[in-house]
């Protein structure tokens, strides 16, 4: 599935306007349909069992799906990207890379959903340890910092009392450290600001707020450029 997302190559060269409409909405290879169809299959063929061609169950993927994949992926400047049920499952598929012991150093304006998984389900159920901290002061930020730390969780503007933070210079903080930098990019969305140029390492959305736009889906979306990421992140979805 993976190597799909290098028919995007071609869209390198042009504006985020272009890659919202081109990629993953190209026409059909078989009819020529200008509007990609909704996959309803749930069973894909294979030829020899465990070694599918691409698509094996359409809860790990489907055409239509992965047609949103490459959208995302393309207009954050990303390698992947995943489409999930919603911003909170988009949320927990990279918690669950964490495991007993680890630490998560979070904003503490993190929307309302997250920080009540971290402090109710995560921490208490999975032994994960959580630090809800102001990463305004980038001094106090490194500080907050553990050896147990393995991801880092940032949203810029904050959902809802819209706080901003320097993600370059969080970025730069944790050169070295082997530490996720995860972006909650919903509000800013990718016309906005790309946070993977500006270094982190994944970037989140809730596609059912700008990216959907009408109030009538529900959708999450991760992108990032590291294969490793990519077969574990898709493995937990």
């Amino acid at each position: 599935m993976d190597q799909y997302f290098q028919m995007n190559e071609k869209y390198a060269k042009y504006g985020v306007a272009t890659r919202a409409i081109h990629a993953g909405n190209e026409p059909g290879q078989e009819w020529g349909e200008v509007c990609p169809p909704i996959h309803l299959a749930t069973t894909y063929a294979q030829d020899e069992p465990g070694f599918p061609n691409c698509f094996e169950y359409a809860r790990v993927g489907n055409p239509t799906r992965h047609n949103l994949e490459r959208c995302l992926a393309s207009v954050e400047h990303a390698n992947f990207a995943l489409a999930c049920m919603s911003g909170m499952a988009a949320h927990v598929t990279v918690m669950n890379l964490l495991k007993r012991g680890d630490h998560i150093l979070c904003v503490d304006d993190v929307y309302g959903g997250v920080q009540r998984y971290l402090r109710r389900i995560l921490s208490p159920n999975a032994g994960i340890e959580v630090t809800l901290s102001d990463f305004t002061d980038i001094k106090k930020f490194k500080a907050s910092i553990r050896p147990s730390t393995k991801v880092c969780w940032l949203e810029s503007p904050t959902n809802p009392t819209l706080k901003c933070f320097d993600i370059r210079a969080i970025a730069t903080a944790l050169e070295g450290t082997g530490i996720l930098l995860c972006v909650d990019n919903t509000f800013q969305t990718p016309v906005n600001q790309n946070p993977l140029l500006l270094g982190a390492d994944i970037v989140m959305h809730s596609v059912t707020k700008y990216i959907g736009g009408h109030s009538d889906v529900i959708a999450g979306g991760l992108c990032f450029n590291s294969k490793e990421l990519f077969d574990k992140l898709h493995f937990n979805q």
